[in-house]
């Protein structure tokens, strides 16, 4: 098997470990799945992190939004990987978004590039969020509608 296709074949296995340290709210291992500087882009912002700390200050704040929402399990579901190079990847998913009882929340699809450091492991250079914004107003809306109703 190729070296290409093993890293291929590795993808999926990057974003369970990225998703398993999104479950445990473990910020500083969701910033070691990123590359630095790393971009985040979406259609209304842009923002590069050059700094672990701050890259892990954003993370800091979407634990507390899972934490107050009670999110406790991410699932990504990878829709498609396509080789740009030998060594750099993007990859489409869906993030699946559930609480304590596996009960779905929302979800939200991301694309992605990877690359391959020094040592052969992926890192994200950049993410691109496609409608999380939308998808997680979309829920707190119907979140109010359901509290006022009951």
């Amino acid at each position: 098997m190729s070296i290409q296709v093993q890293a291929m074949n590795r993808v999926n296995s990057f974003f369970e470990s990225y998703a398993q340290a999104l479950e445990n709210f473990d910020t500083k291992a969701m910033a070691q799945h990123y590359s630095l500087p790393c971009t985040f882009l979406a259609d209304d912002s842009a923002q590069v992190f050059t700094e672990a700390s701050k890259l892990e200050g954003l993370f800091n704040q979407g634990t507390m939004f899972y934490k107050q929402f009670g999110i406790t399990y991410a699932r990504p579901d990878i829709w498609g990987k396509r080789a740009w190079s030998d060594r750099i990847i993007k990859v489409k998913l869906n993030w699946q978004y559930f609480d304590k009882n596996k009960k779905p929340v929302y979800d939200c699809d991301y694309n992605y590039i990877l690359r391959l450091d020094k040592h052969d492991n992926w890192k994200i250079e950049v993410a691109v969020s496609i409608n999380e914004k939308e998808n997680m107003e979309a829920w707190q809306a119907s979140r109010k509608i359901a509290e006022r109703i009951a």
